[in-house]
């Protein structure tokens, strides 16, 4: 009797451990040190889960991403869970939002709205790029595990102040299939 007890004693701290050092690395960088300049371009590629930092062509930093429930098609309406494709631009910082930290893409474009309006649907908006759903953070790089947004470009929390502090209003995001 008293080796079971231990045993499920021992069992439970070493869960406890390997949980511990999984949320330890979920939350260190695994992309080197913030950028240091101002970004002109914002470049995502969506089936390669990455958005690039970019100034006068030259790379700055690259970045991890968790998209839309439904990744790989271009957005067409509110609630396909698609992250849109195309050229875009960053239009607000948000401190609040159901996220942590958010910067506003400017979907829909006119050409998104012309589109939308041929098919006699709505096009959806509110497509951010953003940190985790507020409380969450602590899971860091454990959400890229699987596509979760409705269509936004999702990164840690470190990440999207870095990313956040990097871009101005204006940049230019170019998303790419």
């Amino acid at each position: 009797m008293k080796f079971s007890k231990f045993l499920i004693k021992y069992t439970a701290g070493l869960v406890l451990l390997i949980f511990l050092c999984v949320l330890v690395w979920a939350n260190q960088s695994d992309t080197g040190p913030p950028p240091t300049e101002k970004v002109d371009r914002i470049l995502i590629e969506k089936e390669k889960r990455k958005l690039t930092l970019i100034k006068n062509g030259t790379v700055l930093k690259v970045y991890h991403i968790s998209l839309g429930r439904n990744p790989l098609e271009p957005k067409e309406r509110e609630g396909d869970h698609k992250t849109p494709e195309g050229l875009y631009r960053i239009v607000e910082h948000k401190e609040k939002s159901s996220c942590y930290r958010a910067l506003r893409v400017s979907y829909p474009e006119d050409r998104d709205l012309a589109k939308a309006k041929a098919l006699g649907i709505n096009p959806g908006s509110n497509i951010m790029i953003h940190g985790l759903v507020n409380g969450t953070g602590l899971f860091g790089k454990l959400h890229r595990l699987m596509d979760w947004t409705s269509g936004c470009i999702a990164v840690t929390d470190w990440e999207i102040d870095e990313i956040s502090n990097a871009t101005p209003d204006g940049t230019l995001v170019e998303i790419r299939p």
